[in-house]
């Protein structure tokens, strides 16, 4: 039996992880076994996923497979865009210059500050009251 060749990357965007699979193939795009464009709906979903294929010139050479959970779809867009340049630099290491001149390689730490108590929120304070 052929070995099928493929290339894997985790992404993770705040809550969002993403488990991107990349292999050889015409440019097909799946995200949890939904058409791309039925997934990410809005353009700028769309190009941040897509945004590391698009840097190294590479969007019709790999069909993408991608199961995301957890988070927004703003977050899991951006958690496949970096499962997919982690993918691209297990394809191909010489790839990494390119990605990281893109800003593609590093994971965006930021997440949702904790509710602080004798608050209504994070930063929000109860309404102070003079009389």
């Amino acid at each position: 039996m052929a070995e099928l060749v493929q290339y894997y990357g985790t992404g993770r965007r705040k809550t969002a992880v993403a488990r991107v699979f990349l292999r050889p193939g015409s440019g097909d795009f799946k995200v949890n076994g939904r058409a791309f464009e039925e997934y990410f709906v809005t353009e700028s979903q769309r190009s941040a996923a897509k945004q590391p294929l698009v840097s190294t010139e590479s969007t019709a050479t790999f069909n993408v497979l991608a199961n995301v959970s957890g988070g927004g779809v703003n977050g899991q867009a951006d958690a496949v865009k970096l499962g997919i340049a982690r993918a691209l630099m297990q394809f191909n290491a010489e790839l990494r210059k390119k990605l990281k001149s893109e800003g593609l390689v590093s994971r965006d730490a930021r997440g949702k500050e904790r509710k602080k108590y004798g608050q209504k929120g994070a930063r929000k304070r109860f309404q102070f009251s003079k009389r």
